[in-house]
């Protein structure tokens, strides 16, 4: 009996294997069938694994993102508040009132109380 391996016999073991594989019975020919529940745990696990991982990345790209619109929320407040003090200092306001051509300025004597 010759016990050589040919290539016919590869293509063979794979053409069975994949028709296996179609029908379903490519663990049963494997004959581990009694360990169908461990294999369906771990695909199992390794499904919710995945799906955690993804989840993570989801999030994370969420938050990089509310960061960056956060930062650009910061510059302008910054940029308001700036404006808001720049336009209740007295001189500033001074200014815009006689540019304006109003004739309203600061008070010159404290004032009086009415009774």
């Amino acid at each position: 009996m010759d016990k050589t391996w040919k290539i016919q016999d590869l293509g063979q073991g794979l053409k069975n294997s994949f028709h296996a594989i179609l029908k379903g019975e490519f663990l049963l020919r494997l004959n581990i069938g009694r360990y169908f529940i461990h294999i369906v745990y771990a695909f199992f696990l390794i499904a919710m694994v995945i799906w955690i991982s993804l989840m993570i990345e989801s999030t994370m790209t969420k938050v990089e993102r509310n960061k960056a619109i956060l930062h650009e929320l910061e510059i302008v407040h910054t940029q308001k508040t700036f404006d808001v003090v720049k336009l209740t200092r007295r001189s500033s306001v001074n200014e815009m009132l006689q540019q304006m051509g109003s004739k309203v300025t600061e008070p010159e004597n404290p004032a009086t109380k009415l009774k």
